[in-house]
């Protein structure tokens, strides 16, 4: 009997701040629900816009397809910018449209995605699309391929880390509120960077670590993280 290896949607990522992200890809159906969702709202909206405008007669029809033409090439592209990568049917189904890289998806990327949905249309009915996602181990569409994008599961808030035990020491002059922060930060996020980041992020820092080095300073500073939140030296 074969081995098979089960499908695997989960892609682990590295974002260019150090941060190992898990991703869970989102398939053909999730998006093809996601995109029956949008097409209720837009042409819904647009069947309502028309009914108002067909008052002003040609001049009413000239405005509605100018609204046709802006809802079908830019509904998306708002949304994917300025609403964190989800269009409305997007959100229902916790969907996001993310750079391949995890990043979060920008002007360029969602015009080049969605202009090209014209090509991932054809022949018909999305046909060019649907394959393409099917042979896409990210079920990229074409679109998608070449904007560098995917679309993924919404990660729900993680819950803030908590500080592993440690000594805590007070830092060697006081800090400003903004200095806490951004110290208390490090600290909780270090699990989520790689040791070679984690010790980079700590090295700018030399002052305040007395020119400790590696995980040395790193240690050195949540320890101050530690303080800093009231545990005791």
């Amino acid at each position: 009997m074969s081995n098979l290896a089960p499908l695997d949607t989960i892609r682990h990522v590295e974002t260019p701040e150090g941060i190992t992200l898990s991703l869970r890809v989102a398939g053909p159906v999730a998006r093809a629900l996601a995109w029956g969702v949008d097409s209720l709202i837009k042409y819904g909206v647009l069947w309502g816009l028309l009914m108002v405008l067909m008052l002003l007669g040609g001049a009413g029809l000239g405005l509605w397809l100018v609204a046709l033409f802006l809802t079908e090439w830019f509904y998306p592209v708002l949304f994917e910018v300025y609403a964190d990568g989800a269009t409305p049917g997007k959100k229902v189904f916790g969907l996001q449209v993310v750079h391949a890289n995890g990043t979060s998806v920008d002007w360029p990327a969602a015009l080049i995605r969605n202009l090209l949905r014209a090509v991932d249309f054809l022949p018909a009915f999305h046909g060019f699309g649907v394959v393409a996602m099917l042979v896409s181990r990210d079920f990229q569409r074409l679109g998608d391929l070449a904007a560098g994008t995917m679309v993924i599961h919404r990660q729900p808030p993680a819950p803030s880390p908590a500080l592993p035990p440690g000594l805590a020491l007070p830092p060697p002059w006081p800090l400003t509120p903004t200095e806490q922060q951004w110290l208390i930060g490090f600290a909780e996020r270090g699990p989520t960077l790689n040791p070679e980041r984690q010790a980079e992020l700590a090295e700018l820092l030399a002052g305040l670590t007395g020119g400790l080095r590696g995980i040395v300073a790193v240690e050195r500073l949540r320890a101050y993280a530690r303080w800093l939140l009231g545990e005791q030296p």
